[in-house]
């Protein structure tokens, strides 16, 4: 079980396609791990009413969704060679 004493990040990164990979990567290793999604387009709870405000004209939406993939303190160098592998291929 990941709780946030030990757990390590992996990866950070804005894109749906990677993330997916990454994860089907470290399930077909029998690595456990934990995927945290921010959505960066959201109403902040300090300023309410913000994003209402401004809207999100000229922004990159691409950019909206943030998903960090943590992993146990213990499989980071396995998954982090695993992923690195991956993107040398």
């Amino acid at each position: 079980m990941l709780t946030m004493f030990n757990r390590r990040e992996l990866i950070i990164t804005y894109d749906m396609k990677r993330q997916a990979e990454v994860r089907d990567l470290l399930a077909q290793n029998d690595i456990d791990y934990y995927v945290k999604v921010i959505n960066r387009k959201s109403p902040s709870p300090f300023f309410a009413g913000s994003r209402a405000r401004t809207g999100t004209f000229g922004e990159n939406l691409r950019l909206e969704y943030e998903y960090i993939i943590y992993v146990n303190k213990s499989d980071y160098g396995i998954a982090s060679a695993i992923i690195s592998r991956r993107n040398n291929r």
